[in-house]
């Protein structure tokens, strides 16, 4: 149901230099979106943090007609939306003071008692990056987990495809209005993202694709999750600004770590190194770090997929002892270029991972 509220809001949103965190004030001081309309001018300079800036161009008649435009495209396109006041609009947002005083969205999203986490990266993710955030999300499936991304390229998409793939919802954040997709090579994906989840946005369909609007984006990115996932990125780009919006919305972030010389893991090990993000190296570290209340079947269920995978160090050892049948550490050592105390260190972990068996004594005589 339309109502006068929700056309108030959008005439607002209209109005250059007013964001959404001005918005909410306005409203909580005057106390509705209309009445902020018709307010005196005087009246709202006198609220903390109005000034002329803001509200010079309140009362421009052009803003309630681009509203009653947008109202009639969210009609005749059955666009769903939320307002910030709603009981049903996503309760992370709520604790956003810049989240969206409207948000428009498609498909069959249900955030209702979900765990969130959203997943960002990347444009131009290695195979290494896609493989890992394809084996991190079919690890948390037993938690049913509601994965978030931007629909970009690289690691965006590989998420939700992998959500699809899992059976779980995902929802994609777009930086335009529901009119368009952007990129168009992802539109043959639309379809059964909106059957396993949907879209939201808080642009209008006037809104075309820009990159200044991937800020917007970001942060209901963001805000919509109880944690950020950073999967390979540069020293600098989208996904570092989406962790530290997560940041200061005192959500979790995680980085994935990589080899120091590697471009497109900077980023992430800044991350960890300044500790603005947590390690991530399995599912495992979320479902702890998170303290989520999994019961002990699923908890079971995400343990056993992520105990038989093992790092870039123990596959080669695995591999080699596979191979060969020999176990004398200095030859181990040598075929993996790399030191014996590590070899025993590496082995010790991976037979209390049960993934060899016990070994003899005599391999770690002397080290």
């Amino acid at each position: 149901m339309i109502t006068k509220n929700l056309l108030a809001l959008l005439a607002l949103k209209k109005v250059p230099n007013l964001g959404d965190s001005s918005i909410k004030k306005l409203i909580h001081t005057v106390g509705s979106a209309e009445g902020v309309i018709t307010e005196k001018p005087s009246n709202l300079l006198k609220i903390d943090g109005i000034g002329t800036t803001k509200i010079k161009d309140l009362y421009n008649p052009e803003h309630q007609k681009a509203a009653e435009n947008e109202l009639k495209f969210v009609v005749d396109n059955n666009i769903k939306y939320w307002t910030y006041d709603q009981a049903a609009y996503p309760e992370k947002l709520k604790h956003c003071i810049d989240g969206p005083v409207v948000l428009f969205g498609s498909g069959n999203i249900d955030l209702e008692h979900k765990k969130i986490i959203s997943i960002v990266g990347t444009r131009k993710v290695t195979r290494y990056g896609v493989q890992f955030c394809e084996e991190l999300i079919e690890a948390l499936t037993p938690i049913n987990p509601v994965i978030v991304s931007g629909f970009a390229y690289g690691v965006d998409i590989t998420a939700h495809r992998a959500a699809v793939k899992n059976n779980l919802q995902t929802i994609g954040c777009l930086a335009h209005g529901l009119n368009q997709i952007y990129p168009k090579a992802h539109k043959k994906y639309v379809a059964e993202i909106e059957e396993n989840g949907g879209f939201f946005t808080d642009f209008w369909s006037t809104d075309t694709f820009d990159r200044k609007n991937f800020l917007g984006r970001n942060r209901i990115i963001a805000g919509l999750s109880e944690a950020t996932v950073v999967i390979e990125s540069a020293d600098k780009g989208g996904s570092l600004v989406t962790a530290d919006i997560a940041s200061s919305y005192n959500r979790d972030v995680f980085a994935v770590p990589g080899r120091a010389n590697d471009i497109l893991s900077k980023g992430c090990n800044m991350l960890i190194k300044t500790q603005r993000a947590h390690m991530l190296t399995s599912a495992a570290d979320l479902v702890y770090m998170l303290n989520w209340d999994v019961e002990t079947k699923e908890h079971q269920v995400v343990q056993k997929k992520l105990f038989i995978e093992l790092e870039g160090d123990e596959k080669k050892i695995y591999s080699y002892l596979n191979d060969s049948g020999k176990e004398l550490l200095d030859v181990i050592a040598l075929h993996c270029d790399m030191p014996t105390f590590k070899v025993a260190s590496t082995l010790l972990n991976m037979e209390l991972k049960g993934v060899v068996k016990p070994l003899p004594g005599k391999l770690f005589e002397a080290v």
